[in-house]
């Protein structure tokens, strides 16, 4: 049962256990919406979980599908007409949805049964007007969205104010905070070669102009860094680069440090964010080709380039491969942060295998011990996600956040925790699942399920070209053989010192872009038995290139980075063959090299138990 003696507990430095949503609060805000829009004469409206930079994580001031609908899940849009409303999300959160809204007025909807557009076809009344902001849809999505409507016999309508920002009386400001230079040591190249190397692509893109509108792609580019958002080292602003001549960053003047103005100041101008739609028209007015990311890219400014004459072309930032292929300096970051951060992650193994079997311990507890243990490095800048730490039923919710309401005991049974570090030389992310006493062989026959599929992800050869699509099954297969699956991807692209989800990489059934060498992902197969446990492994691995003797094809494989022992309860030696096995030990075996120099005492005794050969 939920512990109700959170409040005890101390803060952590970087999240907080508050309840994030009140679902007392989702029926009058859905009746003044519908007030609001009747008086617009819009029959149906629809709030997408984005801000007008189509990030995963938005600032506060940003969160209208959390204020209305009380559901803080990372992807998703309510829809709400005059008599209906639809919080519509994915596989993920299909629990959380429905724990977190108003059921009674509001329908918890998978997309993958029925998806925005369809809902919209089913729903419409006959001539109906459906509302938008064009701020927080892309030029892609409003094509699907206009496509919808006209099916269903309405009009597509571009509001020129949001209606929820006139009712959300108590609304957070926006973010303030310091835009700093991110250090060449750091970065392995300076910002002049990167805007080389983005000009030359839009010459051979033959476009005049790129809108940055995705704040990871101007932090990189313009090696620069920020905290507008939680968690991920991001400045919210936008660029222009042309294909040839000065950039213009457009920030607010007053949030960007000395340092960091003097190194955008040398290759480009500051320009304040109020100035963007100026010198879109202005590009507009001069007939410009203007590509704009076709997935993070607001239909809004699309709209600005073509009223004024130009031609917005929606199609790949070229930074977004720039930014996935990590130089060797970015690699070399990223092997050191995470020995230290595999070093702390056995420091709270130790402490969590000590102290979990008394029975006191609560969910809050641990995720506190952890960051306190990454905290410790003296280099921690900030968690790189609100960390996942689940105990029994809430274990099998994969994006599960503790709060004081939600907060378990850590009993018998499983205990999943799934976190990671920002550091200025590279961002982790790690999973392990841990068995509290005695598991059951039905958790030991899926741990090790899962523990086979993660294998297969690490040891896969693949021919260049292949994409994350292409690799996914191997990761569930031995689920599969079992009448088993998970619904989440098995890996996403991960930053340097930035975002813990970085595109376009990623190995799902969804990934179509080809992995390449120096590319960072993660590798996270689970199984999660709904109302009991969950389970998830999780490495990060980095595409590198194999020389296969004998052979005529460029051939990938992956190097793991991640260091730290898998859960030997919960491994069924029976169900590996002997390949998987000599993996386990060799990882091992790196593991007690890398980590033993780092660890003293009891940690190092943990460590050494944990990684002897199976």
């Amino acid at each position: 049962m939920p512990d109700k003696t959170a409040s005890a507990h101390p803060a952590c430095r970087f999240q907080s256990f508050s309840e994030p949503s009140d679902p007392s609060h989702v029926a009058p805000r859905i009746a003044a919406l519908r007030k609001a829009l009747a008086q617009q004469g819009i029959a149906c409206f629809i709030v997408p979980r984005a801000d007008e930079h189509q990030g995963e994580y938005v600032p506060a001031h940003m969160a209208r599908l959390a204020w209305l609908t009380g559901f803080t899940g990372s992807a998703g849009n309510a829809v709400v007409t005059a008599d209906k409303a639809a919080l519509i999300v994915d596989g993920r959160y299909t629990i959380q949805a429905a724990e977190q809204t108003d059921t009674a007025v509001v329908t918890p909807t998978r997309m993958e049964e029925t998806p925005l557009d369809r809902w919209i076809e089913a729903n419409l009344p006959a001539g109906g007007k459906v509302g938008y902001d064009p701020w927080l849809h892309t030029v892609d999505g409003v094509a699907q969205l206009d496509k919808a409507v006209a099916a269903a016999g309405g009009e597509l309508v571009a509001l020129p104010e949001n209606p929820i920002d006139a009712l959300w009386s108590e609304r957070p400001a926006p973010p303030a905070a310091p835009v700093k230079a991110h250090r060449a040591e750091l970065a392995g190249e300076d910002t002049a070669s990167k805007l080389a190397r983005i000009q030359e692509a839009l010459g051979k893109a033959k476009v005049d102009a790129l809108v940055v509108s995705d704040p990871h792609a101007l932090a990189w580019a313009f090696n620069i860094r920020g905290g507008d958002v939680e968690h991920t080292p991001l400045p919210l602003g936008y660029a222009i680069v042309p294909r040839e001549g000065r950039p213009t960053v457009f920030l607010a003047p007053e949030k960007i440090t000395n340092e960091a103005g003097d190194a955008i100041g040398a290759v480009g101008e500051i320009a304040p964010p109020a100035a963007l739609e100026a010198q879109l028209a202005a590009l507009g007015a001069a007939g410009a080709k203007v590509r704009l990311d076709a997935t993070t890219a607001a239909s809004a400014l699309a709209t600005l380039i073509s009223e004024a004459g130009g031609n917005p072309d929606a199609g790949a930032d070229p930074i977004a491969l720039m930014k996935a292929r990590k130089n060797e300096t970015e690699l070399a970051g990223a092997r050191t942060a995470h020995l230290r951060d595999g070093a702390a992650m056995v420091r709270f193994l130790t402490w969590l295998a000590r102290e979990a079997p008394g029975g006191r311990l609560t969910e809050i507890d641990a995720v506190a011990a952890l960051e306190a243990e990454r905290n410790k490095t003296g280099l921690l800048k900030d968690v790189s996600f609100t960390t996942i730490a689940g105990a029994g039923p809430n274990a099998a919710l994969p994006h599960y956040r503790v709060s004081d309401a939600s907060n378990r005991r850590i009993e018998p049974g499983i205990f999943l925790v799934d976190s990671g570090g920002q550091y200025e030389d590279g961002t982790t992310d790690i999973t392990r699942t841990m068995a509290v006493g005695e598991p059951t062989p039905e958790m030991r026959d899926r741990y090790t399920r899962v523990l086979k599929g993660h294998i297969a992800i690490s040891r896969a050869i693949f021919v260049k070209g292949t994409s994350g699509a292409q690799l996914d099954a191997l990761a569930r297969l031995p689920l599969w053989q079992a009448g088993l699956d998970f619904d989440h991807g098995t890996g996403h692209g991960v930053g340097s010192y930035l975002s813990v989800h970085e595109g376009p990489q990623r190995i799902s059934r969804l990934g179509t872009t080809p992995l390449e060498p120096g590319m960072i992902l993660s590798n996270e197969p689970g199984y999660y038995k709904e109302g009991e446990y969950g389970i998830r492994i999780e490495n990060l691995i980095v595409v590198e290139e194999r020389a296969i003797p004998g052979g005529d094809r460029t051939i990938y494989g992956f190097e793991t980075i991640t260091w730290c022992p898998y859960e030997r309860a919960l491994v069924d030696k029976s169900l590996l063959d002997e390949g998987e096995i000599a993996w386990i030990d060799t990882y091992h075996a790196t593991v007690w090299n890398k980590l033993a120099p780092l660890v003293e005492g009891e940690a190092k005794a943990w460590l050494e138990k944990a990684c002897l050969p199976l």
